[in-house]
């Protein structure tokens, strides 16, 4: 764990306390690790997810802030952009340079040291309103949003019931 990394958080965690961003709230899981924060995402208005309280979790590795954190959803979350585990898979998340294997993904979209927990929330909650089938981490998910918008709208709904019925 750097010095700086750690520096960089506790003043972003601090940032956020201040400044909260819409629908987000953030802590962390125990006092003595900056490394490892608590999410609830509220799901925004005039999206399939509106009305839910949706847990996750920011861990930062001990390089930070040159590689980026790993989200995962601890809630349980039906989207074509988060693996089955609750993993996230946002451009931003991903490793700095660029990609062969991902042609899609510029390394402008890429996770940078510059970057901060802010722009990664902002990417989220853009995640949730807009979710990118392209590119998926649950190929079930984006076969359901494209071809049976309906059923993917019923799972939606369910997964929101059941996160405002664990907060």
């Amino acid at each position: 764990m750097s010095e700086y990394g750690t520096e960089l958080l506790k003043r972003q965690l601090n940032d956020l306390a201040k400044n909260p961003i819409d629908l987000v709230s953030v802590g962390l899981v125990d006092e003595s690790n900056v490394y490892e924060w608590e999410i609830l995402i509220m799901g925004p208005d005039g999206t399939l997810y509106e009305g839910g309280f949706f847990k996750a979790r920011l861990v930062f590795p001990p390089d930070f802030p040159n590689m980026p954190p790993t989200m995962t959803f601890t809630s349980e979350m039906w989207h074509p952009n988060v693996y089955e585990d609750g993993k996230v898979c946002i451009s931003i998340l991903h490793p700095p340079g660029e990609d062969e294997f991902n042609a899609q993904e510029s390394a402008d979209e890429r996770w940078r040291p510059i970057l901060g927990v802010e722009q990664i929330l902002v990417s989220v909650i853009s995640m949730l309103s807009d979710p990118n089938d392209e590119s998926p981490a649950n190929l079930d998910a984006a076969v359901m949003w494209r071809n049976d918008r309906a059923a993917f709208k019923k799972k939606v709904r369910q997964v929101v019931r059941k996160s405002q019925e664990e907060c």
